[in-house]
């Protein structure tokens, strides 16, 4: 009987990585991941393979991809702090795709975002178009899926829009409020990333949802669909940074950076292209108004944890 074919997911005891896995054990592959949590407790736990990242070992990183017919790469940081920068994510992440080619992997499915630019002086767009052209040109075969912002159980942006709804008398925008966002289920981004890992033509894929919002239109959309409307109101971009990093400070955690402020406010993450996602976050998020931003969802607690379960946060 032929064995299945060999699937490998960085961070499967993750967000995005874990609904792709899923997935993959539905149609019946085999699964492997690779990742900084091994011992994560997860409910793919047992179901699949899990091996450290080795990424100052590049042998050993090779050889726990050797026999995959398919590399799902989500792996990266959302912010520099102490524990992590982006400029390390990037040299990870050239040392991983060097590994999956010499472990002779046939295809690389590569999550970026919209609009990278080399010439960006944001490190996470400039990081991200660095490793497309890396990896465009490495003689593997890929597809590169751009999402913008992600929603679904365990998110962490529309989860704390909603908490702080939930929490606050106001809710303030940086600016206008006006620049946009198309946001993407995280289930219909880990259909698309399966299906590009059964394909081998080379893709560049928006990978967004099905509405666009201004940043104030999803704020108020959010809030209506957990019956917390909110007065909004425009702030100075640095006032509201200050206000965030207080409330950071008191949550153990950065809830937005300086760099995210103004990708956001330079409409980074919006493209002028058809959906890729069919599932609504108005339709997902009356869905879950009864859980939806209850709990605050800690990005450093999560990556400080290594050990814990990451909980839904709708």
């Amino acid at each position: 009987m032929t064995e299945s074919p060999l699937h490998v997911i960085t961070g499967a005891f993750g967000y995005s990585g874990g609904y792709i896995a899923s997935r993959l054990l539905n149609q019946g592959a085999r699964v492997r991941t690779i990742t900084n949590s091994p011992d994560r407790a997860s409910p793919l736990q047992g179901r699949i393979e899990a091996h450290p990242f080795n990424f100052d070992h590049p042998e050993r990183l090779a050889q726990s991809l050797r026999g995959a017919a398919v590399l799902y790469n989500t792996y990266w940081v959302r912010f520099n702090a102490s524990e992590f920068q982006h400029s390390v994510a990037v040299e990870n992440s050239l040392t991983l795709f060097r590994a999956a080619k010499e472990a002779g992997v046939e295809r690389v499915v590569h999550v970026s975002i919209t609009n990278p630019s080399e010439d960006s002086r944001l490190e996470y767009f400039h990081g991200k178009a660095v490793l497309e052209r890396e990896l465009r040109t490495s003689g593997l075969s890929y597809a590169i899926l751009r999402p913008t912002v992600l929603f679904g159980e365990q998110d962490i942006l529309i989860n704390n829009i909603a908490w702080i709804l939930r929490r606050f008398p106001v809710f303030g925008v940086f600016g206008s409020g006006e620049y946009r966002l198309q946001p993407i289920f995280v289930d219909d981004l880990a259909a698309l990333a399966v299906a590009q890992g059964a394909s081998r033509e080379d893709v560049v894929i928006n990978a967004i949802g099905p509405e666009t919002f201004s940043y104030r239109a999803l704020v108020e959309a959010i809030g209506q669909a957990i019956g917390r409307p909110r007065p909004i109101v425009s702030i100075p971009p640095a006032l509201g940074y200050g206000v965030a990093w207080a409330l950071g400070h008191l949550l153990g955690d950065v809830v937005v950076t300086k760099p995210e402020i103004e990708g956001l406010m330079a409409d980074l993450l919006y493209v002028n292209a058809p959906p890729a996602g069919t599932t609504a976050l108005t339709t997902w998020a009356r869905a879950h108004a009864s859980t939806l931003g209850v709990r605050y969802a800690s990005e450093m607690a999560r990556r400080r944890n290594r050990h814990s379960e990451y909980r839904p946060s709708a």
